[in-house]
């Protein structure tokens, strides 16, 4: 028997090839979370000793940790690495950096940052706990960071709830708010029902596989015993229904529209976009590395979720009215499900391919298309959360016939939200949203999924019309005529608004630097 070849995350002790179970910690590899994790406990500690007006040190403290987690990353980029690997072969880790794990991580690590800058002006004004709400914030974004290195199911769940459960706590932190308390139970209820039926798959496909690492399992699959046959299809079936469930997927998408209304502005945010992402890494990494050798059940399985997905998210936005409280925020959030419908569609496509290596890139395109939603989706709600904190008090509630005449009263936020709404719908200027919605239709048409490809046309066409008509409410005269008098906006929220348009201009200018995924082996 032959000695595997070591990984940069263990070491040879023994003579003769044996390989010692002292395992050692690629520090490099770890960082980005591990910075993210030392600066929760510094921030916990910090509370206990600042008064509450130094307290404000905090958030600057937290976007600063984030901003080095990513700096962090760029020592990274020279090769895939690999920690806390077992002496069973080489490809038995539990933590592996490649391109997929860093794409996601600079996703989640620059979306909490943009979620930071978004949060110092509600955690002042909204007088939310500072050193609870940027300790969960911090927290939070550890486990997400973590989520797509992970390569075996234990390391997946752990993180997962990691970067669950201190997202309870923000959607609840509003004391006395009777919207934020049902919002953060009806999230709670939903996640943890998730929870515990991905355990239960897990636990299955354990008992069938004998091991949690997922290329294990990925090669004991098909040579389970026929008596466990059974077993391991229910296995896969329960693991891929909870990470639906953390997706928001229909129908298990019933927690957004109220959890995103009873949540400050800039938690909804972080939640559209890093906990939308921590579950679709976690539904990639176990259908994609896990599970390809039933890639002929989840492939069919997750095109009809996604059709359902984005229909039901598309009318939902489609009812909203303009004179509802909180009708921003609803419509963001029923966008934000059928946005997931657009994302499942690659990721459908990977199941009808039959190469591992096409399956691979075809996980390109939804890494693709979350990059750029997840920064146009940020700048949505970074102006959201300006209007709301713009001085109006006939502002606080959130209806869409609110943002009549902001094109005279705040041209910039006007602009940023129409380049923002432009991405959304797939129209030009916003040419990054139109690329990103033709690769997921070509993924789609590649692998023979012709009916899906047309669903995915028809809701486009369906959600032009709730993007357009927000838009136009930018330019038509406004409700009160005070409302037209033009007022400075907080700076975070400023920076935010011009951090997220720059970016989104960028990659509208040069589509190549986010498209390119898609066209690329991320594993």
């Amino acid at each position: 028997m032959t000695a595997p070849t070591p990984s940069p995350g263990t070491h040879d002790l023994a003579a003769g090839g044996a390989h010692s179970l002292v395992q050692s910690v690629d520090w490099v590899a770890v960082a980005p979370p591990v910075i993210v994790a030392l600066a929760a406990l510094a921030v916990l500690v910090a509370d206990l000793f600042l008064t509450e007006r130094r307290k404000s040190l905090l958030g600057p403290l937290s976007a600063a940790a984030l901003a080095l987690s990513l700096l962090a990353l760029l020592p990274l980029t020279g090769g895939r690495r690999a920690t806390f690997c077992t002496t069973a072969g080489p490809r038995a880790c539990s933590y592996v950096v490649d391109t997929f794990t860093l794409s996601i991580q600079l996703l989640v690590l620059g979306a909490a940052l943009v979620t930071a800058l978004l949060s110092m002006t509600a955690v002042a004004q909204e007088r939310l706990p500072a050193g609870e709400f940027w300790f969960l914030l911090l927290s939070s974004a550890c486990g997400a960071a973590l989520l797509p290195a992970a390569r075996d199911l234990a390391t997946l769940v752990v993180a997962l709830e990691v970067a669950s459960l201190p997202a309870f706590a923000l959607v609840g932190l509003r004391r006395g708010s009777r919207l934020s308390s049902e919002a953060a139970l009806k999230f709670f209820l939903s996640s943890v029902t998730a929870t515990a039926v991905m355990l239960l798959g897990v636990s299955f496909v354990y008992a069938a596989t004998g091991s949690m690492h997922l290329e294990t399992v990925a090669e004991r699959l098909p040579h389970t015993d026929s008596r466990l046959g059974t077993l391991a299809a229910a296995g896969v079936a329960l693991t891929l229904i909870g990470f639906a469930f953390k997706t928001a997927a229909a129908p298990f998408h019933f927690w957004v529209p109220d959890t995103y209304v009873g949540a400050p502005v800039p938690v909804a945010a972080y939640l559209s976009v890093v906990g939308k992402a921590a579950g679709f890494s976690g539904l990639i990494l176990v259908a994609v590395r896990g599970f390809p050798p039933y890639a002929h059940a989840w492939g069919p399985a997750l095109a009809v979720l996604a059709a359902l997905t984005m229909t039901v998210g598309n009318l939902g936005a489609l009812r909203q009215r303009t004179d509802r409280a909180h009708g921003a925020v609803r419509l963001l959030a029923w966008s934000s499900v059928g946005q997931a419908g657009y994302l499942l569609v690659p990721l459908a496509a990977a199941g009808h391919q039959d190469h591992q290596g096409h399956r691979d890139a075809a996980v390109g395109a939804t890494v693709a298309y979350a990059l750029m939603y997840a920064v146009v989706n940020l700048g949505a709600f970074a102006v959201v959360a300006a209007l709301r904190h713009r001085g109006d008090d006939s502002a606080q509630d959130g209806r869409l016939d609110q943002y009549r005449g902001l094109a005279r009263s705040h041209p910039f936020a006007a602009a940023a939200l129409a380049f923002f709404l432009l991405c959304l719908a797939g129209l030009p200027p916003g040419i990054i949203g139109l690329f990103a919605k033709v690769t997921v239709f070509s993924a789609a048409v590649d692998a023979g999924l012709g009916w899906l490809a047309v669903v995915m046309a028809v809701n486009v066409v369906i959600a032009l019309v709730y993007y357009l008509t927000w838009l136009a409410l930018l330019f038509r005269p406004a409700v009160q005529p005070t409302a037209g008098r033009a007022r400075w906006l907080p700076l975070p929220l400023t920076v935010t608004i011009a951090l997220t348009g720059v970016l989104a201009l960028a990659l509208s200018g040069a589509p190549q630097l986010v498209l390119g995924f898609a066209a690329t082996t991320l594993f």
